[in-house]
C-alpha cells in the first residue's frame, strides 16, 4: 500500500530538519541564499506531492537531492551561474554527489554552520540573528521578539549579515582551536534562544516547541563535549535541563499554559533537574559564575521547591541582582521585579515595573503587561490588572498565551465584580 505524509507531517519534518538539512545544502553549494531557496522549493514540491503521492522511504534524503537539483536548475537559468558557484566544475561536482551522500551529517554539518554564522567579521548581534534563521530556521518576526527590535530592522540585519561573509569569502568550516574562544559566546547566544524561542513560542497555537527545546539541548551537550574546561557552557546546558524539566507540567490537557504556581510537579523531570544539579555542583567547585549557571541556579531553586510555596524568592530575588549587575538588561530586570515583589511584597515589586517601563525599551513586551497584570491580581487592584491584561493579549502573538492572559482577563473582572457589590 503506497505511503502519503498529511501536510501537518510534512510541516512537522520541515521544523524538525530544517537547520542540518540547510547545513548541508551549505557545505554542498556554498552559498546561503541558493540553499535556502532551493530547500524551500524542496519542500514545496514534497507539499504538492507527498501528501496523494507514495511518499519517499527516507524523506529527508529525498529533500536534500530534489534542493540539490533545483538549486543546479536556478544556477544554470540564470546569471547566478557564474555569480553563486563560479565555475562548472563546481556544478559538475554537485551532480554527481551521491545522494545518500548527502543526508544531514549531524552535528558536523550544524556545527560547522553554527560557527560560520558566528564569525568575528559581523558584530554578535547579526552573527546570533544569521545564525537564528539559518540553523533554527526561526522567522524574522520570531528573532526580532528574542531581540527586542523591529521586525524591518532585523530584516535589514539578516541582509547585511550574509553579504559580508559572501564579499569575505567566509570558509564553511569548524574554526581552528585559537579561533574558537572568539566565536563560542556566540554560539552560546543562538542554542540559548533557540531554547527560548521553543519554550516560549512566539507564533503558532501552542506556547511550546518541543522540537526546538529538544535541539538547543543537544547542541548543548555538544558543546559540553567540545569544550569540557568551559564553565559557562556547563552552565548553559544546566540552564536548559533544569528549564525544560517543567516541560510536561506546563501545558494541561488542551494545551492551555498551567502557570508555575499551579504545575502539577510530580511531572517535573527529576533526570533532568538531577543532570542539571549536578552540572552547578562542578560550576561552584570551579568558582566561576556566568550570566548563564546564575540563570541556572536560580532555575534550581525552583527545582528543589516541592511545592509552590516552598520556593525560595528571596534567593531568587538575590541571584537576579547579581545576573543583573553581571549581565544587564530590562528583561532580566523584569523577573528580578517579579521576585522582589513575591519575596517582599508585592507594594516593593510594582515600583521596579514602573522604572523599566519608564525606561522605554520594554514597551510593546506583552510580557511586562502581564507581570504587572498578575501583581495587581494577588493584590486585589482588578481594575488596574483588567487594563493591564487587555494591553498584554493586545501585544501577545501566540494563541495559547492569548488564551491564558483571556483567563485570567475574566477572573480579574470577575474580582471587580465582586468587589464592587462589596462596596
Amino acid at each position: 500500500m503506497p505511503k502519503t505524509l498529511t501536510r501537518e507531517q510534512i510541516e512537522a519534518l520541515y521544523r524538525r530538519e530544517y537547520g542540518a538539512i540547510l547545513a548541508t545544502l551549505i557545505r554542498r553549494l556554498g552559498d546561503f541564499d541558493v540553499a535556502e531557496e532551493a530547500l524551500q522549493e524542496a519542500f514545496a514540491a514534497a507539499l504538492q506531492q507527498w501528501p496523494g503521492e507514495d511518499a519517499p522511504d527516507e524523506p529527508v534524503a529525498w529533500i536534500v537531492q530534489t534542493a540539490k537539483h533545483k538549486a543546479i536548475d536556478r544556477l544554470r537559468r540564470g546569471s547566478l551561474y557564474t555569480e553563486k558557484l563560479g565555475a562548472v566544475a563546481e556544478i559538475a561536482a554537485i551532480e554527481r554527489a551521491d545522494g545518500t551522500a548527502d543526508a544531514p551529517t549531524i552535528p558536523d554539518d550544524l556545527l560547522r554552520l553554527l560557527f560560520t554564522c558566528c564569525h568575528p567579521t559581523l558584530p554578535t548581534d547579526a552573527q546570533v540573528a544569521l545564525a537564528l534563521r539559518t540553523l533554527a530556521g526561526l522567522t524574522t518576526e520570531e528573532i526580532a521578539r528574542a531581540f527586542i527590535v523591529p521586525v524591518p530592522t532585523l530584516a535589514q540585519r539578516l541582509v547585511r549579515a550574509k553579504k559580508k561573509l559572501q564579499d569575505a569569502n567566509v570558509g564553511y568550516r569548524i574554526p581552528d582551536a585559537e579561533e574558537l574562544p572568539h566565536r563560542l559566546e556566540a554560539v552560546m547566544a543562538v542554542v540559548y534562544l533557540i531554547f527560548t524561542e521553543g519554550h516560549a513560542a512566539t507564533y503558532g497555537d501552542s506556547p511550546i516547541r518541543g522540537d526546538l527545546c529538544a535541539e538547543a539541548i543537544r547542541l548543548g551537550r555538544l558543546l559540553v563535549r567540545m569544550f569540557p574546561s568551559a564553565t559557562e557552557v556547563r552552565g548553559l546546558l544546566a540552564l536548559l535541563l533544569l528549564t525544560d524539566a517543567r516541560r510536561r507540567a506546563r501545558l494541561d490537557r488542551g494545551g492551555d499554559v498551567v502557570p508555575l504556581d499551579e504545575q502539577d510537579r510530580t511531572l517535573w523531570d527529576r533526570a533532568k533537574i538531577a543532570e542539571g544539579t549536578a552540572l552547578l555542583d562542578e560550576i561552584v567547585q570551579a568558582g566561576t559564575f556566568g550570566p548563564y549557571a546564575l540563570q541556572a541556579a536560580i532555575a534550581a531553586v525552583h527545582g528543589r521547591a516541592a511545592r509552590a510555596g516552598d520556593t525560595g524568592w528571596r534567593e531568587i530575588a538575590t541571584l537576579y541582582g547579581l545576573l543583573a549587575r553581571l549581565d544587564p538588561s530590562p528583561v532580566v530586570e523584569l523577573n528580578r521585579a517579579i521576585a522582589v515583589a513575591m519575596a517582599d511584597g508585592i507594594d516593593r515589586g510594582l515600583p521596579l515595573l514602573d522604572a523599566i517601563e519608564a525606561g522605554g525599551r520594554l514597551g510593546d513586551y506583552h510580557l511586562l503587561a502581564a507581570a504587572r497584570a498578575d501583581l495587581l491580581r494577588r493584590a486585589g487592584r482588578f481594575d488596574e490588572a483588567v487594563g493591564s491584561y487587555r494591553r498584554a493579549i493586545e501585544l501577545a502573538a501566540n494563541d495559547g498565551e492569548r488564551r491564558f492572559l483571556e483567563r485570567r482577563l475574566r477572573e480579574a473582572e470577575a474580582g471587580r465584580r465582586v468587589a464592587a457589590a462589596g462596596r
